[in-house]
């Protein structure tokens, strides 16, 4: 790639900016679309607006010890009051992918966590790996229960795209044959641990209509396109050195580079989509020096949007013409609105009497996965809610770190109370689908602006009654599967999570096939403007409740061969 110092010397000469495509925004889709169009041969200009990190060289915690941190990996108070939505995601080292909302501030209308990451490779440096493809049953969902907009595409569009990736990300799984959790192309598993493994055997003998399998993750379990094995040391949100788990940086960005067609700018902010109105296409961008605030224009055959949803879909409202006055490509009036995340919090814990002469061995970046089982078919048919949830969920003994406040004894007796392994432990949570709601929505505030002359983004976002009734049952059947494997001691859990705590935020840009009521076609192709692609977690139309990046990954890769094959023909 580079180095940053070269990277920003080209940005301030000005050498180049003229490209056959512009990416904006380095991260998961970022850098796929990056992979995708520089080995089709376009000279492919990609946009961050944060720090370059470069991999293994910007892991600067990788390989530390908790001593050799000043407060043994935790953020202090003052960190903790500056930055309230950080919350269980960061800690002292990994904190430098995080974006700081003090230093970057945005409106909540209503409780949002907006987790950033602003800095080359974005958020595949902390993300929480899962990959599950949808199905049908998720794609015709809205169709057929009647909320948002029915999707431009079926499983059978996307099949062979998700193929594509998974032989490229590496993902560990087990195929298990379910029609509503498609298998993919899969490393060996990771094996579950003796407490998953009862959980899971007690599962499928107890209950027709569900299974514990192994979590499916981006870790590899064997070497695979130069990179990993995982080694199972569970650090990966400080960046992998060893290449154990699929990023950017690790993987898209460098078989881009390898190319010579990639060139890379941090430290931009993208502050606006350029229309020609004479050609009705984009020819361009206008970015500010993060550093300098000094503005410069890039211009390209297409462009790709990959800044995240929120992001995204701000740029898009601020990119303003005669044409679109109400913001890019938003004749539709849906840019923005129909937010989503998946709600989390809610599910059950315990404890388990047996298997005391077990243990484990390292530390598994993954744990276990119940996929849904509710609303499927007839049998399995709510009538307090729409569509359903699957669950994620670990099982370990409890350590020293978990027992040294409760204790019993003093001195060499609390001693040996805290250094002896304490019971078994489980823990279940669910990942809910929410409904689009066109008033979940992302605006510009009008007056407020940022450190570069931005507008401050808005974000208003709530759960429903169908959500909620979803938690309900979540619970219920949490302590259920419990009870009935042989758990004590359940309790049920609601941290009443809000909005964006999953960290899954996605619509705003969404997908359709009326130009009236989305505003992206079947390839993530701006109805309005044929040059101009959306392929981050803005497009989606419906949330499902599956972990989504590898469906983002998976529409990248299809947008992009759809659109160096429309400009070959001279389409765009």
């Amino acid at each position: 790639m580079g180095s940053q110092q070269q990277a920003n010397q080209q940005f301030k000469d000005g050498n180049q900016t003229q490209f056959d495509a512009i990416i904006v925004g380095s991260g998961i889709t970022g850098g796929w679309a990056a992979k995708e169009l520089c080995e089709k041969g376009l000279k492919t200009l990609v946009l961050e607006r944060g720090r370059n990190v470069e991999h293994v060289k910007d892991y600067p915690t990788a390989f530390m010890h908790p001593w050799q941190f000043a407060h043994r990996g935790r953020n202090t108070n003052k960190i903790i009051e500056e930055n309230p939505n950080w919350g269980n995601f960061t800690n002292e080292a990994n904190r430098h992918f995080f974006v700081s909302d003090t230093e970057q501030p945005y409106i909540q209308e209503t409780p949002f966590k907006w987790i950033r990451g602003y800095q080359v490779g974005g958020r595949s440096l902390t993300w929480g790996r899962q990959c599950y493809r949808l199905s049908d049953l998720d794609f015709e969902a809205n169709a057929r229960d009647g909320h948002g907009v029915d999707w431009p595409i079926r499983y059978r569009d996307i099949a062979p795209w998700y193929e594509y990736v998974e032989n490229f990300v590496g993902i560990s799984g087990t195929a298990e044959g379910l029609p509503h959790l498609p298998d993919g192309q899969f490393l060996p598993p990771i094996e579950m641990n003796c407490i998953e493994d009862h959980f899971s055997k007690r599962i499928r003998s107890t209950f027709k209509d569900r299974i514990v399998t192994v979590g499916r993750v981006a870790n590899l379990t064997k070497g695979w396109n130069g990179r990993g094995p995982c080694q199972l040391r569970n650090l990966c949100d400080r960046g992998c050195p060893f290449g154990g788990y699929f990023s950017s940086n690790a993987a898209t960005l460098p078989v881009a580079a390898a190319t010579g067609n990639l060139t890379l700018i941090p430290d931009v902010v993208v502050a606006e989509v350029i229309y020609d109105e004479e050609k009705n296409r984009a020819k361009g961008v206008r970015v500010i020096d993060a550093n300098t605030k000094t503005t410069k224009e890039y211009f390209g055959k297409i462009i790709f949007l990959n800044a995240s949803t929120v992001a995204t879909a701000a740029l898009l409202l601020n990119s303003t013409s005669r044409r679109f006055p109400n913001g890019f490509g938003n004749d539709s009036g849906q840019v923005g609105h129909n937010l989503m995340d998946h709600q989390i919090g809610a599910g059950g814990y315990a404890e388990f009497e047996g298997y005391q002469d077990e243990y484990y061995w390292g530390r598994k970046p993954n744990g276990i996965y119940i996929p849904r089982f509710r609303n499927l078919d007839q049998n399995s048919l709510r009538k307090d809610y729409v569509r359903g949830y699957g669950y994620q969920g670990s099982g370990s003994r409890l350590e020293w770190r978990d027992q040294y406040r409760v204790a019993p004894g003093f001195g060499k007796q609390y001693k040996n109370a805290i250094t002896h392994p304490g019971p078994w432990v489980l823990w279940i949570g669910a990942w809910g689908e929410t409904l689009p709601y066109y008033n979940n929505r992302v605006e510009l505030d009008k007056e407020k602006k940022d450190h570069w002359g931005m507008p401050i983004i808005r974000i208003n976002f709530e759960y429903h009654e169908n959500e909620k009734a979803m938690r309900e049952d979540v619970k219920n059947s949490a302590a259920e599967m419990l009870e009935k494997s042989g758990f004590k001691k359940i309790q049920t859990l609601d941290y009443k999570s809000p909005g964006g705590s999953a960290v899954h935020e996605m619509g705003t840009v969404r997908m359709g096939r009326d130009p009236k009521t989305s505003v992206l076609n079947g390839f993530n192709q701006v109805h309005a403007v044929r040059n101009v692609f959306v392929t981050d977690g803005s497009c989606m139309t419906s949330s499902a409740c599956q972990n989504p990046s590898l469906t983002y990954m998976a529409l990248t890769a299809r947008a992009c061969d759809f659109a160096v094959s429309e400009l070959k023909k001279g389409n765009l």
